[in-house]
């Protein structure tokens, strides 16, 4: 259970996330590896959540559309990721809520992502769903395509 009360989650620049990107995405990796196209597109949302000022956690939104999706209304999820010494505290399950309330202000219908496998049941937790066939990302490893409908 998280102490919702000790963390504050907002807009961040994309700068914002290397920080949190880079340990838990991208470990061994150059830091230029956590700096994803698109990242600073009008379109483009990024997610914080902070403990006493510091980042803890990060998520980003991409306006994208997936071909396995029909809807025209996307936004894709990607980068999320919460410093090891604050996983299985429901983080991530904040950031995906608050992720989705901006969303909907939005009008956006539709929400995915390239989950990585050791992700899917935290994906699975927050209403996703997987669909299409399993493939993998190079030094990265095996994903799903996931995805949800924001009601």
């Amino acid at each position: 259970m998280t102490e919702q009360l000790n963390y504050n989650t907002r807009i961040i620049d994309a700068s914002e996330t290397i920080p949190v990107r880079h340990p838990v995405l991208r470990p061994g990796k150059p830091i230029e590896s956590c700096n994803f196209d698109g990242d600073n597109l009008e379109t483009t949302f990024h997610l914080g959540i902070f403990l006493n000022n510091q980042i803890v956690g990060v998520v980003s939104y991409f306006k994208n559309c997936n071909d396995l999706l029909t809807e025209s209304s996307q936004y894709q999820l990607r980068g999320m990721a919460v410093l090891e010494d604050f996983q299985g505290k429901g983080l991530g399950n904040l950031l995906v809520q608050q992720g989705d309330t901006l969303l909907r202000e939005k009008k956006i219908k539709t929400l995915w992502c390239n989950a990585r496998e050791v992700a899917t049941t935290f994906y699975q937790k927050n209403n996703f769903t997987i669909i299409g066939e399993p493939f993998n990302i190079k030094d990265i490893g095996l994903h799903y395509v996931m995805y949800k409908t924001l009601t």
